[in-house]
């Protein structure tokens, strides 16, 4: 569609985010860029890059690991995989959370695995003793380490904090975790879904040739429907290269609208344009590597990540709902939601994305280039490039 220039701007959650996303959707517009632009394709693919990503951007950088949900009562836990780090993440007796370097101090094998409930982790391989707190409880033979001081060999703890539901962590122990300044206006954003209110139902992992800030970006823009998700719920209840677009520091929010924010072309705003998620989806980007989908009835968190080279990456993809179930009935369709959404990211776009990875890795020339109408990709790739010295065009 013919796309007339409009300038973005930033509007709180409410009444005045519906009417900006109505407007665009009866002028067929979107708000954009002042400009294109060009991007080198080092950018995806060097493997060198790829090495100061994980030191500039995502070892210091606070990330969301886990929802809260997922570990709800005293004493759960959950083991994840992490750039390859393999951590602990648990909720004391007291209801604290922890994440932990999930490696005995001893040899360096796994004391735990999975996710459950539990005070107490054995490791494999002399059987080592660690609570849930990481203190150390346990030595067989401790004749043979009667000089140890156990408390100076507890487990490793990463800076951590539980927030608007999730749990957050730097993945360098000795470095400062301030969620605050990460997050800045962005987190009463947040706070105002109550994601820790939400329940965890299910969650799906994929790997893909496709470089992780590339994947990042088929969430940041909508000019891909028609042509990607055409058949499925996205392509068919969404308008097509329209969004409503704004930047909270490092982080961003684009709404897309649906086909029936039509509707309220002709009537006067009331109760319901309170709440824009009954009329648009609601997608955040936590920088660096975090996708929220918010819908009126949950959430997907999609959770990107580069895996061993520039052009390949990890997802994991899990959905909460807004209202608990509360019978089999619910239960069930809300793993129908999950199903069809997920579909969606593993059949339509993760079916696309390995075509982009290796245009990138074959590709011979300079520069990709990001459209005006792509404001949220630019501003995804403007963040990462200066965190990383990367001049653009």
């Amino acid at each position: 569609m013919d796309i007339p220039e409009t300038t973005p701007s930033t509007s709180s959650y409410g009444a005045d985010l519906t009417r900006r996303a109505l407007d665009l959707a009866m002028s067929s517009s979107t708000d954009m860029a002042e400009s294109t632009l060009r991007v080198p394709l080092d950018y995806y693919r060097d493997d060198k890059l790829a090495e100061l990503e994980q030191t500039r951007l995502l070892r210091g950088t606070p990330l969301a690991l886990l929802a809260s949900a997922q570990i709800p009562n005293n004493d759960d836990y959950v083991v994840r995989t992490v750039l390859d780090d393999s951590l602990l993440i648990t909720r004391d007796r007291d209801g604290q959370t922890h994440v932990f370097l999930n490696y005995c101090r001893h040899r360096g094998a796994m004391p735990a695995c999975g996710a459950g409930n539990a005070r107490r982790f054995t490791c494999p391989y002399h059987a080592w003793v660690y609570d849930n707190t990481g203190k150390l409880r346990g030595v067989p033979g401790k004749a043979g380490f009667d000089d140890l001081d156990r408390s100076d060999y507890g487990l490793v703890e990463l800076p951590s904090e539980e927030r608007h539901g999730f749990i957050w962590a730097v993945l360098t122990a000795d470095a400062p975790l301030d969620l605050d300044a990460h997050l800045g206006s962005f987190d009463d954003e947040l706070a105002r879904w109550r994601y820790q209110d939400f329940q965890y139902h299910d969650e799906r992992h994929l790997e893909s040739t496709v470089s992780w800030k590339g994947a990042l970006e088929a969430f940041a823009e909508g000019y891909h429907f028609p042509f990607v998700h055409g058949n499925s719920v996205i392509g068919q209840n969404t308008i097509a290269n329209t969004h409503v677009y704004d930047e909270y520091g490092p982080h961003h929010r684009i709404g897309f609208p649906f086909n029936w924010i039509r509707d309220l072309a002709d009537k006067e705003p009331d109760a319901t344009w309170d709440d824009p998620s009954a009329y648009m989806g609601l997608i955040y980007w936590i920088y660096p590597n975090l996708i929220l989908a918010n819908s009126p009835v949950g959430v997907e968190v999609i959770d990107i990540l580069p895996a061993g080279s520039a052009t390949r990456c990890t997802v994991r993809h899990s959905w909460m709902a807004k209202y608990p179930a509360d019978t089999p009935e619910q239960t069930e369709m809300y793993a129908g939601i999950f199903a069809q959404v997920h579909a969606a990211v593993r059949d339509e776009d993760f079916a696309m994305l390995p075509q982009c990875g290796e245009g990138v890795r074959r590709g011979q020339h300079e520069h990709m280039v990001i459209g005006r109408n792509e404001i949220g990709v630019q501003h995804m790739v403007r963040v990462m490039a200066g965190h990383l010295g990367i001049a653009l065009g």
